[in-house]
């Protein structure tokens, strides 16, 4: 442990470990990202499939003993007891910090299938990690705007035909889909633009939600819900690299998919109406939930 190391120490040669464990299994990726697009077999695809997600995967568990190396940080969890990788899964969670996307690979390591986050189509022309992103089975989404589709009604309907293709490749291999349905991260200023009727989060957009369950329903059974909770402040991430994150409170809960969650949401009123009352019920429990952490403080 060399947690007793100053701030600026800390934060220097955490980041240096880092970048060098990113560039180690940077290249491999890369190679492994390029030999599965050389061949568009199944068999051969899906057996390069697995081989990057151990690599993405080792890499998740490199920084974790980066962490534990130069950080001091208490991570409570509840509820990884309901959990295995050999589940299909969409994992939502509140938004806080860049940390929570460590935190989630750090507790859900080996517990989960390997996160997956949905990405706009257009990021898959970013040069090398788009290749990756692919590689790794990542999701990509073409969404259209309403006003778009009402000057090319061609394509309504389009946008969760291709998410759904996207998806397909995922019936015979477990994986986790990463959502934050808040849309960006907490601040005082957003919740205080938005309104927000919570105390402690802002609020919960539906949509993308309710379109990734009708894309990929039939792929997912079960949705973990993830509360993230830091006792001390906020922290960006340069207070991560420097050690200055000293909690971490996480509530998870495993809920069904029901029939309820499934259905048109952007054609069907009824089902939006529905979905949108379950969502703000699942974000004011998630709501009091952050409230018992700070009472606990």
């Amino acid at each position: 442990m060399l947690s007793f190391l100053p701030a600026p120490i800390t934060l220097i040669l955490s980041f240096t470990c880092y970048a060098i464990n990113t560039l180690f299994w940077l290249l491999p990726i890369l190679i492994g990202s390029f030999l599965k697009a050389l061949i568009p077999l199944n068999a051969w695809q899906s057996l390069f499939s697995y081989l990057l997600d151990a690599m993405a995967s080792s890499w998740v568990a490199i920084n974790s003993q980066i962490q534990n190396l130069f950080y001091k940080m208490k991570v409570n969890v509840t509820g990884l007891d309901q959990l295995t990788p050999k589940d299909w899964y969409m994992v939502v969670s509140n938004h806080q910090s860049w940390v929570d996307i460590v935190v989630l690979q750090r507790i859900l390591h080996g517990k989960i299938p390997f996160l997956k986050f949905f990405l706009k189509k257009e990021l898959i022309y970013v040069p090398f990690l788009g290749v990756a992103w692919w590689a790794l089975d990542f999701p990509f989404m073409k969404r259209y705007s309403q006003s778009f589709l009402k000057k090319n009604p061609h394509l309504i309907g389009k946008d969760f035909e291709t998410t759904k293709k996207a998806c397909a490749k995922f019936k015979h291999k477990p994986v986790s889909v990463m959502n934050f349905v808040e849309g960006t991260r907490y601040t005082p200023e957003k919740h205080d633009r938005q309104k927000s009727p919570f105390s402690h989060l802002l609020r919960p957009k539906a949509g993308g939600m309710a379109f990734v369950l009708d894309a990929m329903g039939e792929h997912l059974n079960k949705i973990v819900n993830v509360t993230i909770h830091y006792p001390e402040k906020i922290p960006n991430f340069i207070d991560f690299l420097s050690g200055k994150v000293k909690q971490v409170n996480v509530y998870i809960e495993t809920l069904p998919i029901t029939d309820a969650l499934m259905g048109d949401y952007a054609n069907d009123k009824a089902h939006k109406k529905q979905f949108q009352k379950w969502l703000n019920e699942l974000w004011q429990e998630k709501d009091r939930r952050i409230a018992l952490f700070e009472d606990a403080k």
